[in-house]
This record gives structure tokens, C-alpha cells and sequence, in this order.
């Protein structure tokens, strides 16, 4: 007599496993949505920081 596996054994486990790997995590999906976004938006912030005071300092607009 073969043994043979339980009946509720899904047939279909190996081809949806991938659903479950931590590559697509929703963390890990949306971080390699937007690859730079953390970079730029510091790029961005340093800027606007850095212009806001040297504005000040040279007591000057941006032309308005």
C-alpha cells in the first residue's frame, strides 16, 4: 500500500509561494517604487535650507 498525502494538500502551494517571499513585502515594493526619493529629498531640504540663509545673510529676494 503507497502512502500517499493528505487530502487537504494544496495543489497549487509551490506556484503561489512567491506571493509570500520578503522580496515583495509592501515595504520592499514601495521602497523600489521611488529608488531616490529618500536622497532627494534631503538634496532638496539642504537646499532650500542653505539658500533661505544665505539669502538672509546677503539681504537680497529671489528678485521679487
Amino acid at each position: 500500500m503507497a502512502s500517499q498525502p493528505p487530502l487537504f494538500r494544496d495543489p497549487w502551494a509551490k506556484r503561489e509561494a512567491w506571493r509570500k517571499h520578503p522580496v515583495f513585502s509592501n515595504r520592499a515594493m514601495f521602497s523600489s517604487m521611488f529608488p531616490g526619493l529618500g536622497i532627494a529629498v534631503v538634496a532638496f531640504t539642504a537646499y532650500v535650507v542653505v539658500d533661505s540663509f544665505y539669502g538672509k545673510s546677503h539681504g537680497q529676494g529671489h528678485g521679487h
